[in-house]
């Protein structure tokens, strides 16, 4: 890892912040892709192509 002096607090912070937001939005994509695929699904059901 590189020095990061008198910098590395908020340099790291950052780094975490933003792994943070990215795991976030990606479960957050990963759950709605769940919710409209089960949408999709009873969708289809109803019109018997399912």
């Amino acid at each position: 890892m590189p020095e990061l002096g008198k910098y590395a607090v908020w340099v790291l912070s950052a780094y975490g912040v933003s792994l943070a937001l990215i795991v976030a939005i990606v479960l957050q994509t990963v759950l709605r892709a769940r919710r409209v695929r089960e949408r999709l699904d009873k969708a289809e059901a109803r019109r018997g192509n399912g």
